[in-house]
């Protein structure tokens, strides 16, 4: 089929409108530029798609599915026009599981208040579950990551450093009166981890006499929750994802011996996004102010 969105735009504001000539009202077109674009249409789909009276016209049978169909596309053809208009506009904030933690509404709070106004840069948080928080597939501009990231095609900025915390059920038997923990204790039990998207696997316990049995995930944040929750297995996590995702029934708990780890701002080297400056000035502030 040899269609394009012109004639999707013309027989969607005729069927809407239900006449050809205040379809071309609209559109600031010719009634006669109005019947022959969905005329071209038709012949294209093979089938009469709006039936034509002396009181205007309507969807046939096979119009009215054609017609679903084209809003979805005129819909979706419309939000990819205005991600290209506001490319420079706004600045998509990606991140796997937690963001920045404490430091997300703080840093919403500010860019609003310091940036979008002045200068236009609206500030988009968006979740994605993958091993660059969205960066390698384009989803967001800017990504918050807290893994190692072997690629030459990103550049990146340590912004803060962040507590390593121990979840597990707030009814666990072993620690539910426990106010922290060590990472020996944590080695005698079942850790919940995501190998894509997690930070957390048998290298943390380095130099320690065991490392726990790993249960390992390819799900989200909230399946890890399910499974602590579940006394399936503990977890061990940043301080941001106790900020970020709190659950009744599960409890955040310190690990007293446990390294902290960095906090980095990831961008792609050949684009860097408008406004990266400044969100790395404010992350590093926010994570510098005690």
């Amino acid at each position: 089929m040899d269609w394009n969105l012109r004639e999707l735009r013309y027989l969607v504001t005729a069927a809407d409108y239900g006449s050809f000539t205040d379809a071309a009202e609209v559109l600031h077109v010719s009634q006669a530029s109005v019947s022959r674009t969905i005329a071209a249409l038709e012949r294209s789909v093979g089938e009469q798609l709006l039936r034509r009276s002396a009181r205007g016209c309507e969807p046939t049978p096979t119009g009215g599915q054609v017609l679903e169909t084209a809003k979805r596309l005129l819909a979706e053809a419309k939000r990819f026009d205005e991600s290209v208009r506001n490319r420079d506009r706004v600045l998509r904030l990606g991140y796997a599981w937690a963001c920045l933690g404490k430091h997300t509404a703080p840093l919403q709070r500010r860019w609003k208040a310091e940036v979008d106004a002045p200068d236009g840069i609206s500030l988009r948080l968006t979740r994605q579950p993958t091993a660059t928080s969205g960066l390698a597939e384009g989803l967001c501009d800017v990504a918050v990551m807290r893994t190692p990231l072997h690629d030459d095609r990103f550049e990146s900025a340590v912004v803060g450093l962040e507590r390593r915390v121990a979840a597990f059920a707030a009814d666990d038997p072993h620690w539910a009166r426990r106010r922290s923990l060590t990472l020996d204790e944590v080695a005698t039990r079942t850790v919940a981890t995501d190998r894509r998207t997690g930070t957390t696997d048998e290298s943390l316990w380095a130099g320690h006499d065991r490392a726990p049995q790993m249960l390992v995930q390819t799900g989200d944040v909230e399946e890890w929750l399910d499974t602590i929750q579940s006394q399936e297995a503990v977890g061990v996590t940043t301080e941001a994802t106790a900020h970020h995702h709190r659950r009744p029934g599960v409890v955040y708990r310190p690990l007293k011996d446990a390294p902290r780890i960095g906090v980095k701002l990831v961008w792609a080297k050949a684009a860097p996004p408008p406004g990266l400056e400044k969100m790395i000035t404010m992350a590093t502030e926010l994570y510098s102010d005690k």
